[in-house]
């Protein structure tokens, strides 16, 4: 089975039309989804999505949004990762460990902690902080 994990950018790109990347993102989701690709994401990751997505869109379209994602969980093709205590801990850990890159988020850091727990190594993104952390993870599409 093939997994990938979706960060915040994935996710805002998928459900928002505006962004340039939206046609290859929503083309690439499909395709990785017919193939019976599963999907990853964490609490922290759709927080943060969630914030951008009522920020960024009118109200109904971010609505309908968190919709599909709920049932993406449901229907067990989207993967909902907890940062649990332990696993902010790691991520906490990863954070002092890579003092020479301050601008990693916290939720990046969390997300790699988890994609390494889960033996993913394919994020879809468009962070280059997920190619500087010596973790060999690969950017998707």
């Amino acid at each position: 089975m093939r997994k990938i994990f979706v960060d915040t950018w994935g996710w805002l790109t998928l459900y928002d039309k505006r962004e340039s990347q939206h046609q290859h993102v929503a083309g690439f989701y499909t395709d990785f989804r017919a193939q019976g690709g599963q999907f990853y994401t964490t609490d922290y990751v759709l927080d943060e999505t969630f914030t951008l997505l009522f920020k960024r869109l009118p109200f109904v379209w971010a609505q309908q949004a968190i919709h599909f994602l709920d049932l993406a969980v449901q229907a067990s093709y989207l993967h909902l990762e907890w940062i649990t205590p332990e696993r902010f801990a790691q991520a906490k850990a990863l954070r002092l460990k890579l003092q020479d890159k301050p601008d990693i988020s916290f939720t990046d850091l969390s997300s790699m902690r988890v994609m390494a727990e889960l033996g993913i190594s394919t994020v879809l993104t468009a962070d280059a902080h997920f190619m500087h952390v010596g973790m060999n993870f690969q950017v998707a599409p």
